[in-house]
C-alpha cells in the first residue's frame, strides 16, 4: 500500500503533536484534540499512552519536546514513482495542472504497460481542451453547487440546450467514459461528457431542493444465469459500475438484477446478448422485446 490513511495516520499525528510541542509545552487535552483529528479514535490509547511513557521518546513528561525543527514527511523512491505514474494518465489533467515533477525517479509503470481486456475503444477524448475546460467547469459546479446550461448534441446530430443542477460525476472503466448525474433536467438526469459541445454558468437561480433528479427513467433488468466456466463472476464483473443484486436460486443457477438508466438501455441490450445462452431474460417483458428485435435486425443484415 504506497498511499495508506492506515498507515499513515499515526506518522502525520505524532508530526503534528511535535510541531505544537516545538513552540509550547502541550497539555493533555491539546493531545487528544490532535488525536482525534489526524487519527482515529481508539488510537488515543495507544498514541498517548507511548507518547506520555516515553516509549517513543519523543515528548516528555511535561509535555515539551526535545526536537528542535518541525518535522517534515518526505516522500519515499517508490511513492515518487507512483505519483510520476498517475501523471503519465492523460485524465489527470482533468482535475488541473498537476505536475509530480521527480527527476530523479522513473515513473513506476506508463499507460503502454497496462493492457484491459475487453474495453470498449471509443473512449473519452481526455486529450481535448474543449473536453477538459467543461470537465474543470461542472467539477467547480459540483463542489460549489450550481447550475450549469449544457448543449449536447442527439443522435441525429442536432443541438439539445438543457439546464442540469450538477450533483456527482461517475466514471465507466470497461466505456472508458464519464458521465454527468445532476437534477432538474427535463431530458434526464445522466449526460456523457464527451457529448457535451457548450457549458457555462447558468444564470437561473436554483435552490438546494429545486430541481429534483427525473426518478422515472432508471429501468431494471432481470435474468438468470447457469454458473458454469465462472459465468457469475464474469456476468458480476461485466456489470461492475451497474447498481445490481444476485440471488442464489439453486446450487447452479443464480437470479441477476441489475439497474441502469433510460440512456443506457441500447449498450445493455449488448451487453446481456453477449453472454449468449448462459443468460435467460426474465423480466421486463419490455426489454426481452429489444433483444428479439436485435436479433431480428442482425439476421436481416446478414442475408
Amino acid at each position: 500500500m504506497i498511499f495508506s490513511e492506515l498507515y499513515g495516520a499515526y506518522y502525520n499525528t505524532v508530526a503534528a503533536i511535535l510541531s505544537e510541542a516545538i513552540s509550547h509545552p502541550v497539555s493533555d487535552g491539546e493531545l487528544r484534540e490532535i488525536v482525534k483529528k489526524y487519527a482515529f479514535g481508539e488510537s488515543i490509547v495507544s498514541i498517548l499512552g507511548a507518547l506520555k511513557e516515553e516509549r517513543w521518546q519523543l515528548l516528555k513528561a511535561d509535555g515539551t519536546t526535545p526536537i528542535k525543527n518541525p518535522p517534515s514527511l518526505p516522500l519515499s523512491i517508490l511513492q515518487k514513482k507512483w505519483l510520476k505514474a498517475v501523471a503519465c494518465d492523460p485524465r489527470i489533467r482533468l482535475f488541473g495542472e498537476i505536475d509530480f515533477d521527480f527527476p530523479e525517479v522513473e515513473p513506476l509503470f506508463l499507460p503502454s504497460d497496462v493492457i484491459v481486456f475487453d474495453k470498449y475503444s471509443d473512449g473519452d477524448d481526455y486529450t481535448d481542451e474543449t473536453y477538459i475546460s467543461n470537465f474543470r467547469l461542472i467539477l467547480d459546479a459540483i463542489r460549489n453547487k450550481y447550475p450549469l446550461e449544457i448543449e449536447t448534441l442527439n443522435r441525429r446530430g442536432n443541438p439539445v440546450c438543457q439546464e442540469i443542477l450538477p450533483e456527482y460525476l461517475e466514471y465507466s472503466d470497461k466505456d472508458d467514459k464519464f458521465r454527468l448525474i445532476g437534477a432538474g433536467s427535463r431530458f434526464g438526469s445522466t449526460i456523457n461528457i464527451g457529448r457535451i459541445t457548450s457549458c457555462k454558468p447558468c444564470a437561473k437561480i436554483y435552490k438546494m431542493n429545486q430541481g429534483k433528479r427525473n426518478l422515472s427513467r432508471p429501468r431494471r433488468v432481470i435474468f438468470e444465469l447457469k454458473d458454469q466456466r465462472n459465468a457469475l463472476e464474469r456476468v458480476l464483473l461485466h456489470f461492475a459500475h451497474f447498481e445490481k443484486r444476485a440471488k442464489k436460486i439453486d446450487d447452479e443457477r443464480y437470479s441477476v438484477m441489475v439497474n441502469y438508466d433510460k440512456e443506457d438501455e441500447t449498450e445493455m441490450v449488448i451487453r446481456v446478448l453477449s453472454f449468449g445462452p448462459m443468460i435467460k431474460v426474465t423480466a421486463p417483458k419490455h426489454f426481452v422485446d429489444l433483444m428479439k428485435r436485435r436479433l431480428i435486425d442482425q439476421k436481416s443484415c446478414e442475408q
